[in-house]
Formats: C-alpha cells, structure tokens, sequence
C-alpha cells in the first residue's frame, strides 16, 4: 500500500495560516491533495496535522485525517522525518500493527506547483533505482561556485576566488532541494539515513515550478509564477 502523507501544522508564523490562505483560488494545501489523487500513486493520501480547520479542508478536498499530530511534532522546529514516521506508526498501529506499507510520499501542503506527473516519475524511479529516497531537486539559476559575499565593509568577495575567471558553462551544475515531495520506502524512513544524500535519487524538476514559499514576497512571487504558467497565453 502506498501512502502520501501531506505534514500541515496550524502554527506557520512567518505566514500566519499559510496552509489555508487562498493560492489562486484554492487553499494552498488542496492543490498537494488534489494533485496526489491525480496521480494514481496512492491507496491513501493521509494529512498530518494538528488543527481542526486544516483537517475539515483536507477531509473536504478527499484527503484522510486519521489522527491528529501530537503537540509535541507541531512546532517550529519539528523535522520532516520524524513527522512521516508518526504517521507510519500511526497507520501500522491502527492495522492492528501489520508493515503492510510500500512506498510513502511525503508531500509538502505547501506545493501548489507540484503536478501528478512529477509524483508518478518520483515512484518510477524509486522502484527502479533502488534508492531508500527519490526526491524533488531544481537547478541553481547561477553557479554556486562564483558566489560571492559582502565584507565587513561592504565590499564583495569571491567565495572561492580561484573561480573568478572559469566560464560558467566550464563548472558542475548544482542542484538544491524543491521542497516539493520525497518518495521513501517504508524502511528508509525509519533508517537515520538522510534524505539528501547518497541514498536519495533525483527527480529533476523545471525551475519555473519551484518556489520557497516562507514570506509574504515569496508567495506575491509565486502566484506570479503560478498565473504565467495557467493562464492561457493573450
């Protein structure tokens, strides 16, 4: 059985709500749930969450609430492992203990552009990698290798200064995490292994679908993105 578990706290402060507010016509959180039932990967898509408005609005938009996340998986500085195994446990308990998951998808509710297509091609490449991981990456728009920094005095500063003068296309192209989804076996999640690092495999995606959603200019930017990439061309 393969499971998504969409994590959804109610506390996001930088964005109070965030996984509510209206995201071009749409709470943000049911765009990762409808695009989840889309993909066919599922036989359950699971909300974690410890608020009662967020799960009414899962439940509405076909998402599961089984349980509701302890207090103590809900702050600020919860990671997403231990998140994704409380689910586990929690879906393995109420089977009255049985392992009977397969793949698990952590889905972030904060994913609008995330698309069914990518999900199935995370799948696809978990079975076929091997991997414990296959998770959403994009490239740097600009080599990292010729990142600078402002000195004290507010001069610049080559990072690495011996890149100063390599052509850019000449350095290896670096890739950061989406902040979309991580497909994992059951196992791997519980295996201390990271989730960026040599057991994950890549699932590449455009960088015109990746957007950090944390501050109010980050979500002006995205449903920017989001329009220029739906609305039909005039």
């Amino acid at each position: 059985m393969n499971v998504a578990v969409i994590p959804a706290r109610g506390g996001s402060k930088r964005i109070p709500r965030k996984n509510l507010l209206d995201f071009c016509g749409r709470p943000m959180i049911v765009w990762s749930i409808a695009a989840a039932i889309e993909s066919g990967c599922f036989d359950r898509v699971i909300v974690s969450t410890d608020d009662a408005e967020i799960a009414d609005v899962a439940r509405e938009a076909g998402a599961e609430i089984p349980f509701l996340r302890p207090p103590a998986l809900a702050d600020d500085f919860t990671p997403t492992v231990p998140v994704v195994c409380h689910a586990i446990e929690q879906l393995e308990a109420q089977a009255g203990g049985a392992r009977s998951l397969g793949a698990i998808c952590c889905l972030y509710a904060t994913a609008p552009f995330v698309r069914a297509t990518d999900l199935e091609r995370g799948l696809t490449l978990l079975r076929e990698s091997g991997s414990d991981f296959a998770v959403s990456v994009a490239s740097y728009p600009a080599p990292i290798q010729r990142a600078l920094r402002v000195n004290r005095d507010g001069r610049l500063e080559m990072i690495v200064a011996e890149n100063m003068l390599v052509r850019s296309q000449d350095l290896e192209p670096a890739w950061h995490d989406a902040g979309q989804f991580y497909w994992g076996t059951r196992n791997a999640w519980f295996s201390g292994n990271p989730l960026l690092g040599p057991s994950a495999s890549a699932v590449t995606l455009p960088r015109a679908r990746v957007q950090d959603i944390d501050t109010p200019e980050d979500w002006a930017t995205a449903e920017a993105m989001f329009r220029a990439l739906h609305e039909p061309s005039r």
